[in-house]
């Protein structure tokens, strides 16, 4: 029997259609959810199939849109708010964080708040410093709340049917570089849990941890390395509040070396918070090198050059790997590496 392959894009609109038919208290609300692109596919026709009450847009008001979102979460609704970029997210921060994640804390567990907060990060055509930032390093920070980061179509359309069912605010975070990645995905209703994290590659000398399309760009990592004779292990943790750190730890165990690639920036981040809880894990008992890789502390340049510079890639993950493993010493090594395809390809609207 042929594997069904659909995009990310196609598997969040079939998680979303399958449990808005499932679950009458399910709707989907945010700018553009409604337009001819549907959000690089996300909620296409959505409206035409549940009608605009559970499929609507809004106007340019983040944090009111949050607030009804919230209120209709206390009534007894599963809302997912969808923002076409996570920069607007910075309009909701007090809904989210002194009202959505608090509020079941603050009521002895009698009001929780089941809430999607879909949100679209990465880079594109050049969308500049305010428009290709990524939080989730902020909402890492906030008890009650939990950060989904799925990577493959199979992971995002199994995440999305589990926060839509958690009691609890989510945030779901998509990179518009993945939407159009094809994959493997079931047709039928699945779950994919919170705080399990996915071994995408195998490998012997090193431990790339790579969140969300940066673990695309270190399996293409793996690839490079390989050439070479280096066996990496790529994991995608998938989820990362909360964060499974015990498949992290067992690898680094094994490999003895640990690099750890965002899509944001280092400061106060992911891969600081990834470190630490290996360092914490293992120190007594296994030593091993780390290094992390992310933006530079700068705001996203605009243009596609300085922009290609800013993230990493598939080629820097591995001369980055190249060096940890060989040490800083070693002879430089670039691998040939060409632009993504989804990078060279992508034209938006969003």
């Amino acid at each position: 029997m042929t594997e069904r392959m659909i995009t990310y894009g196609e598997a969040i609109r079939e998680a979303t259609a399958q449990e808005m038919a499932r679950d009458d208290s399910v709707f989907v609300y945010g700018l553009g959810v409604d337009d001819p692109k549907g959000i690089f596919g996300t909620t296409l026709d959505l409206h035409k199939e549940f009608g605009a009450d559970r499929n609507f847009d809004t106007p340019l008001s983040e944090d009111a849109m949050t607030g009804v979102g919230i209120g209709a979460a206390l009534a007894g609704m599963r809302p997912i708010h969808v923002h076409q970029r996570m920069d607007f997210l910075l309009l909701c921060m007090n809904q989210l964080v002194n009202l959505a994640a608090k509020s079941n804390y603050m009521f002895s567990g009698a009001m929780p708040v089941p809430i999607v907060q879909r949100a679209v990060i990465g880079r594109s055509w050049g969308q500049g410093a305010q428009h290709s930032q990524s939080f989730h390093s902020y909402f890492m920070h906030v008890p009650g709340v939990k950060v989904f980061a799925p990577t493959t179509p199979h992971d995002v359309k199994g995440a999305l049917v589990t926060a839509i069912r958690d009691n609890n605010p989510v945030i779901f975070m998509e990179h518009r570089m993945l939407h159009n990645t094809l994959g493997v995905v079931p047709e039928e209703l699945y779950t994919v849990p919170f705080g399990k994290a996915r071994i995408l590659g195998e490998g012997e000398d090193i431990t790339i941890v790579g969140i969300s399309h940066a673990a695309v760009d270190s399996v293409r990592a793996k690839h490079h390395l390989a050439e070479i004779d280096i066996s990496a292990e790529v994991i995608d943790p998938v989820s990362l509040l909360p964060l499974d750190i015990d498949t992290i730890v067992t690898s680094v165990e094994k490999t003895k070396r640990l690099l750890v690639v965002d899509v944001g920036w280092l400061n106060c981040g992911a891969t600081s918070e990834i470190i630490t809880q290996v360092f914490e894990r293992l120190q007594g008992r296994c030593d091993f090198q780390a290094k992390r890789m992310g933006f530079a502390q700068s705001s996203c340049p605009t243009t596609k050059p300085l922009e290609s510079a800013f993230f990493p890639s598939g080629k820097t993950i591995a001369q980055a790997a190249y060096e940890l493993v060989n040490g800083s010493g070693a002879n430089v090594w670039v691998p040939h590496a060409e632009e993504a395809t989804e990078v060279a390809e992508f034209r938006g609207p969003f």
